[in-house]
């Protein structure tokens, strides 16, 4: 099986490309200098020259803060992008893999939100990422939109190397404590996504490590398996936390059922998700 990866230097493509070889199929990885997402013809050219089998959709513009000031520029990306991705996917009747976001809810209430729920986005990021969802449920009859949050990975920048880093120059950091989620471990998201994109069991789902926590509970875990325990951490609500351009959402809790209902194995605790990755960094 041949499989196409957009924004392959990320995070999440970096994994997905390792797991791709590790399993015997044929990674094909691409980023803006091979494909510009934004130019239909070159995602034309691209998609249909690598033969693929399947696409796996990551590349997108994540700078959530940034997207309320640079909107046509996100939504180029983000949006039509996916549109421009999609259209040849469906062309060449290529199975696609979406990965979108919670974001795309607005994050109200306690329970967790299922697949299927009405979504209403809060910011820019959110609204552009619910687009491109559209846009696949629009064109394509074979696809996955898989939704993660809080996600973390050896390639490239995350909360976690954050923390670490402010936590040896200032040895105190101020953290948000009321939204509530999952962190996320691209190398086990990974592996669950190899195995989604090996069926036919298309349609809505979420992925994210199992367990909840606030991105506080997360800071002063991160310290402890870090031996960083005298790092102060200051818990402050959302409302007090002046970096935050973008509305964020509080309930980030989203159910990963149908994960199960289809036979797909969830990933670990996000503890012990933790405890590998501090193993797999430099700090």
């Amino acid at each position: 099986m041949r499989v196409l990866v957009t924004g392959a230097k990320g995070q999440l493509g970096h994994d997905i490309m390792n797991e791709l070889k590790k399993r015997g199929l044929v990674p094909i990885g691409v980023d803006v200098e091979e494909m510009d997402i934004t130019d239909p013809a070159a995602c034309d050219r691209v998609i249909t020259e690598s033969a693929a089998d399947a696409v796996i959709h990551c590349a997108a513009y994540t700078a959530v803060d940034a997207a309320e000031d640079q909107v046509d520029l996100c939504r180029r990306i983000n949006a039509d992008g996916t549109r421009n991705v999609a259209e040849v996917c469906r062309k060449r009747n290529i199975r696609m893999m979406y990965i979108s976001t919670d974001y795309v809810f607005d994050g109200e209430g306690t329970r967790p939100w299922e697949p299927d729920d009405e979504r209403h986005p809060l910011n820019v990021y959110g609204q552009t990422k619910y687009e491109g969802e559209l846009a696949i449920e629009e064109l394509m009859e074979k696809f996955f939109t898989v939704r993660i949050a809080w996600v973390f990975g050896v390639n490239g920048k995350n909360f976690i190397k954050t923390m670490l880093r402010l936590g040896k120059e200032r040895g105190a950091v101020s953290v948000v404590n009321d939204q509530i989620g999952s962190p996320t471990y691209t190398y086990d998201l990974a592996r669950l996504l190899v195995d989604m994109i090996q069926t036919d069991k298309y349609g809505r789902y979420h992925a994210t490590n199992e367990g909840l926590c606030s991105w506080y509970e997360f800071a002063c875990e991160i310290f402890r398996q870090a031996g960083m325990n005298e790092v102060a951490v200051t818990p402050v609500s959302s409302a007090e936390y002046p970096a935050s351009k973008a509305k964020r959402p509080m309930n980030s809790r989203i159910s990963k059922e149908k994960l199960s209902e289809n036979g797909f194995e969830r990933l670990p605790e996000w503890k012990d998700a933790l405890s590998r990755y501090l193993k797999e960094i430099t700090w």
